[in-house]
């Protein structure tokens, strides 16, 4: 398909009700970008760089006939993100090679037949301290307990209530300059999805709409300042930051999460 511009769009709070056909189209194009990301997660050890997940990316968006989303987005340079350690999100693949004890977010969104698909999950490298554990652990169980509560009526701004309260429950923060997003023909739209307490993000989720949520869970403090490569973002304190996104569907009854494994229930983390 031919891909839409999101510039006419921008600053429109408009939540789009997707069509079965388009429904059927995220479908496809959400368990493609799984398959992508599960092709990375393979990957992920000490010793090998980001650049070497990005090509395996790169040519298993090709064999699967889609193209990476990331790939020239406003001149991003790579066909996915690494976000390593203290990187929060918008890591650029580059050629340092992972360490044992790293913890690495690999963010991945394919474009197919028109539609975006779009998921994320946070990796360990090789055996990593507590710390990171209790902190990825943490993030995973942020993005599901909010997940738990999409269903038809519910606000999108209630969503960074039940991620905040968990977070800091744990002693971690909440990132606020990136957020969740509608996404479908376009790679980010309405509605805009916060993850933190107490937002203003407007809007009612009713069936066919479909979004991200991806919460970005600090050790330290949520501040982020950005590298002057104008995308990498880090914590500003230095501290380590985990991420997990699904993209999901709202459902008459709750919601379908498009980007899950098949394979199995959990997270790759949680057998690593």
């Amino acid at each position: 398909g031919m891909s839409e511009s999101e510039q006419a769009l921008k600053g429109t709070s408009q939540i789009k009700i997707l069509s079965s056909e388009d429904i059927e189209g995220m479908r496809v194009v959400c368990r493609l970008a799984r398959e992508v990301l599960d092709v990375a997660a393979m990957m992920v050890k000490p010793g090998v760089t980001t650049e070497e997940i990005d090509h395996a990316v790169h040519l298993a968006c090709i064999a699967r006939n889609c193209y990476p989303s990331p790939l020239n987005y406003y001149n991003f340079p790579k066909s996915c993100c690494t976000s390593v350690n203290e990187v929060i999100c918008h890591g650029i693949p580059d050629r340092r090679p992972l360490q044992e004890g790293d913890i690495v977010n690999v963010d991945i969104t394919v474009y197919r037949n028109g539609y975006h698909g779009d998921l994320n999950e946070t990796f360990y490298v090789g055996e990593v301290d507590e710390g990171a554990r209790r902190l990825v652990q943490t993030t995973y169980e942020c993005l599901m307990q909010a997940i738990d509560a999409v269903k038809p009526g519910v606000r999108y701004r209630e969503l960074g209530n039940i991620i905040q309260k968990h977070a800091q429950a744990n002693g971690f923060s909440v990132v606020r300059s990136y957020c969740g997003h509608g996404i479908h023909k376009l790679f980010h739209t309405a509605p805009n999805v916060p993850h933190y307490a107490k937002n203003k993000a407007v809007g009612v989720m009713k069936p066919g709409h479909v979004f991200t949520i991806e919460p970005m869970i600090c050790e330290g403090g949520w501040q982020d300042e950005t590298w002057p490569d104008g995308w990498t973002a880090v914590t500003r304190d230095g501290k380590r930051s985990a991420q997990f996104e699904h993209t999901l569907l709202v459902t008459d009854t709750g919601c379908d999460i498009l980007t899950r494994r098949l394979d199995s229930i959990r997270p790759h983390f949680m057998s690593q």
